[in-house]
């Protein structure tokens, strides 16, 4: 019994994944002040043959050390590696791995087909791949709890509101007003980037991940595939795709 240690550092939290071949054994969450101390913990796993680390934050000292320190063979995630699609990007070097990551799990669920990978995370991203597997790119807007934090931080008299509460369809306090308005907004930008990209690709298939996904899958009207554990399934792809590194 062998495990691929999969690490996927976030900008609000890291979780953390160990898999049998394609198989997820266990997942969790870490806060990022917890992780060096879960990476000591799984150095002494004797099952654990290699790892791979995306990170979309700089790490602090003793989360590199910790890295630096495991047993085994752990690669760094980045444009570099194989992948199972090419990169037309302009700047691949300023490609977010998880965006990657995500975008490697789709091709290969859905191979040769147009994708739309939408992450709602910290940030919402939007990430187009082609039927003959050729990643042009895509764009990148404020995640739900950032908007939600914006409001109330950039003006004087709005409240703190949460997306958890109250729904109505149209705001009758303040406090349902913002709600609504965030909640609503990101429903609507994310049926506009659908409907625009299938006015291109016809046949085009859409992945939702991230934390908002199954929130939002239940909120847009477009046939979705919602998978919060895209971005790890994706590490761990592309780990097996890159046997050569070891």
């Amino acid at each position: 019994m062998s495990y691929q240690l999969i690490i996927d550092i976030g900008n609000s939290s890291a979780k953390v994944a160990l898999f049998e071949g394609d198989i997820l054994v266990e997942s969790f969450y870490a806060e990022h002040d917890e992780l060096p101390h879960l990476l000591t913990e799984k150095a002494h796993d004797a099952s654990i043959t290699r790892a791979i680390v995306s990170t979309v934050i700089p790490l602090d000292k003793a989360t590199e050390e910790a890295i630096s320190s495991l047993p085994f063979p752990c690669l760094r995630m980045s444009a570099k590696l194989k992948m199972p699609f090419r990169i037309a990007y302009k700047t691949p070097g300023t490609l977010g791995p998880d965006r990657l990551a995500a975008v490697a799990e789709a091709c290969m669920q859905q191979p040769g087909q147009d994708l739309l990978v939408i992450d709602a995370g910290t940030a919402i991203t939007y990430d187009l791949v082609t039927a003959d597997g050729v990643y042009l790119g895509g764009n990148i807007s404020p995640g739900i709890g950032m908007r939600f934090k914006a409001l109330h931080h950039f003006t004087g008299k709005l409240p703190q509101v949460s997306e958890e509460g109250i729904r109505v369809e149209i705001g009758d306090t303040t406090e349902t007003a913002i709600r609504e308005g965030v909640l609503q907004g990101v429903s609507y930008e994310i049926e506009g980037y659908i409907r625009t990209c299938r006015n291109k690709f016809p046949h085009l298939l859409v992945f939702l991940t991230g934390g908002g996904a199954n929130f939002l899958d239940n909120r847009t009207k477009s046939r979705t595939f919602a998978d919060g554990l895209l971005v790890l399934k994706g590490l761990n792809r592309i780990l097996t795709l890159n046997d050569e590194n070891f």
